[in-house]
């Protein structure tokens, strides 16, 4: 009799509980006027981020009064003003600044430039490679393992001379080229001992998945031979479970598992400075879920991005996904190169 009365009290309670919660969600939104990314005035494919101090405007902030150092950086004038913003924000509101990489040329984007769009996309990039390079996963090119440490290069400018606050988390898409861009990018840099370059693996910041074999990753076991001192994010599967051959994500599952990985991000990691190494695609999506203008990234490229994260009540955006899109292949590459065709229509 004691044991039922307290099971029904116990229910109760939870269903007491369960009625009284709020649901919530987080906002982000791009504070502007930091970058000259944010401008529209500013060309993507033209804008050098090494050669303009990743984009750093030169400006007067509101807390450059309160700042006690001598003859500060634009740095450090800039990590000051986050810090203010972030010691006067209200109790669900954080100022973050994320660094989105893109990993550095792969073999895959070069098979794509040799081979031509159309080719590529109906033709070779459904085979794991050729007779001479293999682009499943694939691995950087030389040019691209040299964009990354050219940026490893500038990043030690930054950190010497610049005095800007490091990243003190590092996150990065599952795919070879993103692990091995991360490491050349970070590794060997005059680093806090307390934020030390120790990245976590996350599948959702992996490229838009499509039929590709370079958006299949290889299992979690080849990745920790090669990569480890990296952590792996926490149910990371032996194989990869969502690339499903001859099949493609489409792009407003990709917005959602995007804000699912930020939200993840910004729940759990409480840190200022953040960086992930990605893809193209995926950057695009991250950029369309915080806000930021579109900004298409080349090979090896970076863009920083101040971001105001606002906790609220409610359950947010939608996140039902639809199911993936079956993908035509061509029998054999289509006679036209030329950015004309796109698609398997130009297979005869």
């Amino acid at each position: 009799m004691w044991c039922s009365t307290l099971f029904t009290s116990v229910l109760a309670a939870a269903a007491t509980v369960q009625a009284y919660s709020v649901k919530t969600h987080v906002n982000y939104t791009v504070v502007t006027g930091i970058f000259q990314q944010d401008d529209a005035a500013t060309d993507a494919s033209s804008f050098n981020f090494t050669a303009q101090n990743f984009g750093l405007i030169e400006r007067k902030y509101p807390s450059d009064g309160t700042y006690w150092g001598r003859k500060p950086t634009s740095w450090q004038r800039l990590n000051h003003y986050i810090d203010t913003l972030n010691r006067k924000a209200r109790y669900n509101e954080r100022y973050t600044l994320l660094f989105l990489g893109r990993h550095g040329e792969g073999y895959h984007n070069a098979a794509e430039t040799y081979f031509g769009t159309p080719a590529w996309n109906c033709y070779w990039s459904e085979k794991d490679g050729n007779s001479t390079v293999t682009w499943a996963d694939a691995h950087l090119t030389p040019k691209g393992v040299s964009q990354a440490q050219d940026v490893n290069r500038f990043w030690k400018k930054l950190l010497t001379t610049e005095k800007i606050a490091a990243p003190q988390t590092y996150y990065t898409s599952p795919l070879f080229r993103c692990l091995d861009t991360a490491r050349l990018t970070f590794s060997g840099l005059p680093l806090p001992r307390k934020s030390p370059f120790v990245p976590t693996i996350k599948e959702y910041f992996r490229e838009g998945i499509s039929a590709h074999t370079c958006d299949r990753r290889s299992n979690k076991t080849y990745i920790h031979a090669n990569f480890p001192t990296y952590k792996f994010e926490r149910g990371f599967a032996e194989h990869d479970p969502y690339w499903t051959e001859l099949h493609a994500e489409p792009s407003a599952d990709q917005d959602i598992r995007s804000k699912k990985v930020l939200d993840d991000v910004f729940s759990n990691d409480k840190s200022t400075y953040i960086s992930v190494t990605a893809h193209s695609g995926e950057i695009a999506s991250l950029l369309r879920v915080l806000g930021h203008r579109v900004f298409g990234l080349s090979t090896g490229a970076s863009i920083p991005v101040l971001v105001k994260a606002t906790t609220i009540k409610g359950s947010g955006p939608s996140t039902t996904t639809v199911p993936y899109t079956a993908q035509k292949t061509c029998a054999a590459p289509p006679t036209i190169t030329d950015s004309s065709c796109n698609d398997c229509s130009c297979c005869s």
